[in-house]
């Protein structure tokens, strides 16, 4: 890692954002509006410094910093210990070494959960269930007589990561609550943040699984209903920033529910991917939904049933590929935020981004997934399904 002194010659940039939790309305652009910002962070992320020790460390005068510290301190980005001020946020500059042992680690698990997930998915019947409703089609839409159902390599495509995320709840272990280490900030947001400094020096084999442009599992609640997502550079939509997704899902969510939709709420479902359509908006006119809908309860089990199931019998290899990488991770942690990286180790290999990105890839490599085509791409990994 850099030294604090080094930062007036050779300062940082945050190169990603991970966010755990509700969205408020200020961006992360708007947060870390600038270098300096920034590099006020990353001097203060493992011990506190006040405010002339970190104009010192950047060059700067303490005018400049004063302000900037404030912004960032009203915000929960920084906290005050005596008379000094130190990062409240995790700030992540990993070595070479825990990269690749966490990629190492995802990579086992995803070979053992989803390569039975899909065998047991396909070899199961659900997807002749009525309650699994997916109209995707590459076709234009028929005004005429009901489009074929969708190909179940696109359903696989939503379905596995749901189920991934979803399914063993139970046997979480739970024991930091949310409550005790999230973050309440005056825009509305109640959440953990994570940036990430690229080391100067890294050096990564080349199978190395890594996506940058990557946000979710987001899921949003109405009336009993969620909608789940992932998006990825696969799903081909435009903005992956959490906010836009979670602002995004509450509206296509309440247009699904209400199912009263003006002429300006289709075209933007259809510009989301969300809906396809067909024919005169004051005439004859079609619409079908393009995303998976489980519509009951009972579907919504069955198939998570499944992942639990494999989960369970995998248990005890997942807590051992998970050990030595939780470990690393924490030594890696400054001890004021270790119990805020205890609370998220607990949702590996559950509602986790790497673990979800890792199982596509496996499916991928070897074939049991096909690659979407460009038709299914804004529609894929999006599930409206009960609570």
């Amino acid at each position: 890692m850099r030294q604090t002194s080094e930062l007036k010659f050779n300062p940082v940039k945050f190169d990603s954002y991970g966010i755990n939790g509700s969205a408020g309305t200020k961006s992360f652009d708007e947060i870390f509006r600038s270098a300096l910002s920034q590099n006020i962070c990353y001097c203060v992320r493992n011990d506190a410094k006040s405010v002339n020790e970190i104009a010192e460390a950047l060059g700067v005068s303490p005018v400049y910093v004063e302000s900037e510290v404030g912004f960032l301190e009203e915000y929960g980005f920084l906290k005050t210990q005596k008379n000094k001020y130190i990062a409240n946020f995790i700030i992540s500059e990993p070595t070479s070494e825990l990269l690749i042992l966490q990629d190492q680690m995802y990579k086992r698990a995803a070979e053992l959960f989803a390569n039975e997930l899909y065998d047991e998915l396909v070899c199961s019947g659900l997807f002749d269930s009525p309650d699994i409703i997916c109209n995707q089609t590459d076709e234009p839409v028929l005004l005429t007589r009901d489009n074929p159902c969708t190909d179940r390599n696109f359903l696989l495509w939503s379905l596995i990561p749901y189920i991934a995320a979803y399914s063993g709840e139970q046997l979480t272990n739970d024991s930091i609550s949310f409550e005790q280490v999230a973050a309440i900030r005056p825009d509305g947001g109640h959440n953990i943040v994570n940036a990430t400094v690229i080391p100067e020096k890294i050096s990564l084999p080349d199978d190395y699984v890594y996506m940058k442009n990557w946000c979710g599992p987001i899921w949003n609640e109405r009336n009993g209903l969620v909608l789940w997502q992932v998006n990825s550079e696969w799903s081909d939509r435009d903005d992956v920033s959490g906010w836009q997704c979670a602002a995004d899902a509450k509206r296509a969510l309440s247009l699904y529910d209400s199912g009263e939709c003006s002429m300006d709420d289709w075209v933007w479902l259809t510009e989301r991917g969300y809906v396809k359509i067909n024919g005169d908006y004051d005439g004859y006119f079609k619409a079908v939904w393009q995303i998976v809908m489980l519509i009951s309860k009972d579907i919504k089990m069955k198939l998570l049933d499944i992942g639990k199931r494999i989960k369970e019998k995998y248990k005890s290899d997942f807590e051992i590929l998970k050990e030595p990488y939780a470990e690393a991770v924490l030594r890696s942690i400054p001890a004021h935020l270790k119990k805020v990286k205890e609370y998220e180790l607990q949702f590996v290999f559950s509602s986790d981004g790497w673990f979800l990105l890792h199982c596509i890839v496996a499916l991928l490599k070897n074939g049991k997934l096909k690659k979407l085509t460009e038709g299914q791409r804004r529609a894929s990994m999006t599930v409206i399904a009960p609570k």
